[in-house]
């Protein structure tokens, strides 16, 4: 590895990556980020990249200000993002931008032929059909950094062929709201949500988490990822978050990856791949009694939505999304409940249906997330 970008940079998986970077002595090219310069700066102080880049350009004047007294290179918008990712000093790159805005870096990253660690759903969730190709014809690796994805992608590591995979096993933690009646529900405010038993995350995934719709988002990523069907992904609620995800093989074998709920793990394995590093992550005790316990994952509206747009394909896929975005931002502002949340994903589901076409490009698929961001915006 020559350097990483990082795509995200002051986010949860963008701070990890770089505290991972710094314990093992890898070379940071370039830093992205959203609106967080005083971060931004910090990190462009300690890890003295070439470049970074910021998404204002009124954000950019002032950090480059701050910055003056350093040879770092600030650029603003989304071309200083696609910059980052095709940084020539670059060899992987880490995308852990949020939401649609993670679709266009990596394919600039998948150009120039990165290899790319992924931690944005929305990319394969809108798009997977475009990216993936794109990667097979390019020769570009796309290393999964979800916890999920990583436990699937450890466990395949030499099989011969996914011939030998029969089942791939999602697991769920079932999030904040698990085993809530929908009397229950009616009532939940985003406080009571946004408490996850097991994880630290941004509050719009945390709310996925609770209605399942990041689960569905993670079936269509593996879907994407590992080249098997929809029928040939399950999902399971796992509430310890310890088997974070499970490959049941031909021969009637499954294998599992464990380990503390802990994120450092997927993001350094990605960027190691395909050695291994020692970690600060702490390791489970065996010699403690532990249950750990498996459910099906049944009743979860939002998820079944999902897979039903996946079936459809990409416009589906990313007009569910868009409206899963606006769905969970109004809940957050407390404008609607939270089991209003899936009928804004039926009529996103539903507006798919006026752009579905096999020959979808990005293009089109950028236009349809805007159109259905402005139609539910203030519409249940």
């Amino acid at each position: 590895m020559t350097g990483i970008a990082v795509l995200g940079s002051t986010g949860s998986i963008g701070t990890q990556t770089l505290d991972i970077c710094s314990r093992l002595g890898l070379k940071v090219t370039a830093l992205a980020a959203n609106s967080n310069i005083e971060l931004l700066e910090a990190q462009a102080r300690r890890f003295k990249p070439p470049l970074v880049s910021v998404a204002r350009e009124d954000l950019a004047n002032d950090l480059r200000v701050r910055l003056s007294d350093t040879g770092t290179k600030v650029i603003g918008g989304e071309s200083g993002l696609i910059e980052c990712a095709a940084h020539e000093s670059a060899s992987h790159i880490m995308c852990a931008m949020v939401g649609m805005a993670g679709l266009a870096p990596t394919l600039a990253a998948i150009e120039a032929r990165k290899t790319i660690a992924l931690a944005n759903k929305e990319t394969l969730m809108c798009a997977g059909s475009v990216v993936m190709k794109r990667a097979r014809d390019c020769g570009v690796s796309i290393l999964p950094v979800d916890s999920e994805h990583s436990a699937i992608f450890q466990c395949l590591q030499g099989l011969d062929s996914k011939q030998e995979v029969k089942k791939l096993w999602l697991t769920a933690s079932g999030g904040s709201l698990y085993g809530y009646t929908r009397e229950q529900l009616q009532s939940v405010n985003p406080d009571t949500v946004l408490k996850h038993p097991n994880w630290n995350m941004g509050r719009k995934v945390t709310v996925d988490s609770a209605t399942m719709f990041n689960k569905g988002m993670e079936c269509v990523e593996a879907y994407h990822l590992f080249g098997l069907s929809l029928d040939s992904i399950g999902v399971v609620i796992h509430r310890q978050s310890i088997v974070h995800s499970m490959v049941e093989l031909v021969d009637g074998a499954v294998l599992a990856q464990c380990g503390v709920p802990d994120m450092r793990l997927p993001i350094q394995y990605a960027l190691t791949f395909p050695k291994r590093a020692a970690s600060p992550v702490r390791s489970l005790d065996f010699t403690k009694a532990s249950s750990w316990t498996f459910e099906p994952a049944a009743g979860y509206e939002c998820l079944d939505l999902v897979l039903e747009a996946a079936k459809r394909g990409d416009a589906a896929c990313c007009a569910v999304n868009a409206a899963d975005e606006i769905a969970v931002a109004r809940f957050l502002n407390e404008e609607i409940g939270f089991i209003e949340i899936p009928k804004i994903l039926k009529r996103g589901l539903e507006l798919a249906e006026e752009y579905d076409s096999p020959d979808m490009t990005v293009e089109d698929l950028i236009e349809l997330d805007r159109e259905v961001k402005l139609l539910y915006r203030g519409n249940i």
